[in-house]
């Protein structure tokens, strides 16, 4: 299973992209604007989208993937999320006055796009691969995601959370965990906005690390552009135990 990093960080600017992994070459789990580096080829190849939450920075290259491969797309392009998550994206994105609705294009019998929704603690089997949703804490009702591979390796993937349990007692019941991309948006020094935007800081996250039974690889996301220094320091000084890894879009891991 190959783990592709789009994008990860918690902004803009050169050289940063927004909340987007490719696993494999058809799966995609959130579709910021690190979607936008694909050429047409692979985005043409993507089948299943699963959506976190609503917030934009996860969402922003959905309607420009689909409308840039509309001509393309033989069978539907399949979007997942909470029942709260589509229903933000079809009153707010696909509404006709923001963007198409590409669920109704070119027909509503024969759309480009459908939604599912995906309730926490369900999974969906794509291929030979199993998606998982785990409830996290955010500000909008959100899901990570656990990807498990036929030969049984798991790489989770926590989307925007503060302090919870319910993603580190999901974690547990894994029989293994390989991979962790989980996000620190901001540094210890910041700890009052954190709670308020419900993002982790390091020592935050090295709390809830203490909850979890496995020892991953952790991979670093959405580091807020121009701190990125100061929550590398954080996590250093806070995670020493890990394997830690604070990512970068056109980063890749192989399970």
């Amino acid at each position: 299973m190959w783990i592709s990093i789009l994008g990860c960080s918690g902004g803009i600017g050169p050289g940063n992209r927004t909340t987007s992994i490719l696993i494999d070459d058809d799966i995609l789990l959130d579709a910021g604007s690190g979607v936008g580096d694909l050429e047409l080829q692979q985005m043409s190849k993507i089948r299943h989208i699963f959506i976190s939450h609503s917030h934009l920075d996860h969402i922003a290259f959905l309607p420009f993937l689909v409308d840039s491969i509309f001509s393309q797309i033989k069978t539907p392009i399949q979007v997942y999320g909470l029942p709260e998550t589509i229903k933000a994206l079809k009153n707010h994105i696909f509404n006709w006055t923001i963007w198409p609705d590409f669920s109704e294009l070119p027909s509503k019998e024969k759309p480009v796009m459908q939604f599912n929704e995906m309730l926490p603690h369900t999974s969906i089997q794509v291929g030979e691969r199993k998606i998982t949703s785990i409830p996290v804490e955010h500000v909008v009702p959100g899901v990570g995601f656990c990807v498990q591979s036929k030969e049984g390796k798991n790489f989770a993937f926590s989307g925007d959370t503060a302090t919870n349990d319910s993603l580190w007692q999901a974690l547990n019941k894994l029989s293994s965990l390989d991979a962790l991309m989980i996000e620190s948006g901001y540094p210890d020094s910041m700890e009052d906005l954190s709670k308020l935007a419900l993002h982790y800081t390091p020592a935050k996250l090295a709390d809830d690390l203490k909850k979890l039974k496995h020892t991953p690889h952790l991979l670093i996301s959405h580091l807020k552009p121009g701190l990125e220094t100061e929550i590398a320091e954080g996590l250093h000084k806070h995670l020493k135990e890990y394997n830690v890894t604070c990512i970068k879009s056109g980063d890749s891991i192989e399970l």
